[in-house]
């Protein structure tokens, strides 16, 4: 009889210590693949960030009293440059969109810059790129989602106040980026 309490008590014993490894490691993979994803976001936001730079060259000859619209792309640039955190990069991303969106609803008044070859390949590229950014933005927004009501679920906020796992931040959309953007069709410049 006592083998049987202790064979079932060590048996009970394991069976914890694996469901415990099991929590932890689904959090560990959670953890990562936030990570994996906001290295996919990054990954991208530097090929805009380098297509951008072309587009802005090309831009410049046909839109001489844009100032305005290419100084906001710049300072976006500029801004991801120097942004080091997540949240940083995030808030960037959100200031590159809305100047890239402005840009593009400026460029309707330029039929030449419209026309050109460059210009529509470098915009076909960018919205490209943004809409694999958005795609991005959602696998995220839901790995960051299911990891932030794990840790906050029993059992798995105990391995995860272990394990130091705070909520993360989601992408959010900005109130401006919600509105639409402003476009004029009158004579170019």
């Amino acid at each position: 009889m006592g083998y049987v309490v202790l064979f079932g008590l060590a048996f009970t014993s394991i069976g914890l210590l694996l469901y415990v490894a099991m929590l932890y490691n689904g959090l560990v993979a959670l953890k990562n693949d936030i990570d994996k994803a906001w290295a996919n976001i990054d990954v991208m936001l530097k090929q805009r960030h380098d297509e951008l730079a072309k587009l802005l060259a090309v831009c410049k000859g046909y839109m001489d009293y844009e100032r305005d619209t290419l100084q906001k792309i710049v300072q976006a640039r500029s801004m991801y440059q120097q942004a080091v955190t997540v949240d940083q990069k995030a808030q960037a991303d959100q200031s590159m969109t809305a100047a890239v969106r402005g840009l593009f609803a400026v460029a309707e008044n330029y039929p030449d810059l419209k026309a050109n070859n460059n210009f529509m390949q470098l915009e076909k590229r960018i919205t490209e790129l943004e809409n694999q950014i958005a795609d991005r933005r959602e696998f995220y927004n839901d790995s960051v989602n299911t990891l932030n009501i794990r840790i906050q679920q029993f059992p798995d906020t105990f391995v995860a106040s272990f394990m130091q796992l705070t909520p993360r931040s989601m992408f959010k959309v900005e109130e401006a980026d919600k509105a639409d953007v402003a476009m004029t069709f009158g004579v170019a410049r």
